[in-house]
């Protein structure tokens, strides 16, 4: 990150209207951060700090028309998605349906990071990209959705071998998470160890941390956070 800088600190954030992503949008904004949140639509933020960039992750050209409006970038979250794992039995997929899911789902964090790489390096700043523990684990018919997060998981790691010192990279692989407002069934919640499903905010605090001086230390990492479900043993 820049030190002795009298702007504030810019951070760009992808699927900026989606659960995880408007949370993380509003958390960046109360840490004093100008904010970018790119989509397909337009975020209802609003915030004097805030700038919402309607665009495509797909196209190479919104990329760059994104990263040209924020000018300066100290962090970057690819955490747009399509986030429907079930896409139905593996031998009557289409390659278009294949090939749609990876170009937003994986093909985003590269050209989104691609673009960002020379902000990055003058800031020495960091990427987080959002993954899902469904590359760790799964459940029938998500190959596509499991395929593009395991992607993001080795993506990661060759990153930060290629952009240290300059520039930190890590991800986030949230399990489920769910609006705070949702009325969710009790089994939902205590077939998790820590008691309870996922927020939003869960996802945004450890973002934050990943972001920060305090986490200068830490990079080619993937954060599991999902209430300790990867790590449960489950027979039927």
């Amino acid at each position: 990150m820049r030190n002795n800088r009298k702007m504030k600190k810019r951070i760009l954030i992808t699927g900026a209207s989606g659960l995880i992503g408007t949370e993380l949008c509003r958390n960046f904004l109360e840490q004093g951060f100008e904010v970018f949140g790119f989509d397909l639509k337009t975020s209802s933020l609003k915030h004097p700090s805030f700038t919402s960039i309607k665009g495509d992750v797909t196209s190479e050209d919104d990329v760059k028309s994104a990263l040209k409006t924020a000018k300066t970038l100290d962090a970057l979250i690819n955490n747009a998605a399509k986030a429907k794992p079930d896409e139905g039995p593996l031998e009557k997929l289409t390659l278009a349906k294949w090939n749609d899911l990876l170009s937003v789902d994986l093909t985003s964090v590269f050209l989104f990071s691609k673009h960002a790489i020379p902000l990055l390096r003058k800031s020495n700043g960091s990427i987080v990209n959002i993954s899902s523990t469904r590359h760790k684990m799964s459940e029938a018919n998500t190959e596509i959705y499991s395929a593009a997060k395991g992607g993001i998981d080795a993506l990661t790691r060759a990153m930060a071998i290629s952009l240290g010192p300059d520039v930190r990279v890590n991800s986030v692989s949230p399990g489920w998470i769910s609006d705070p407002e949702t009325k969710l069934k009790p089994a939902d919640h205590e077939q998790h160890p820590a008691g309870r499903v996922g927020i939003p905010s869960d996802i945004a605090g450890i973002v934050s941390y990943l972001v920060s001086e305090q986490a200068s230390f830490v990079t080619g990492q993937d954060f599991v956070i999902d209430g300790g479900m990867t790590a449960k043993m489950i027979y039927k």
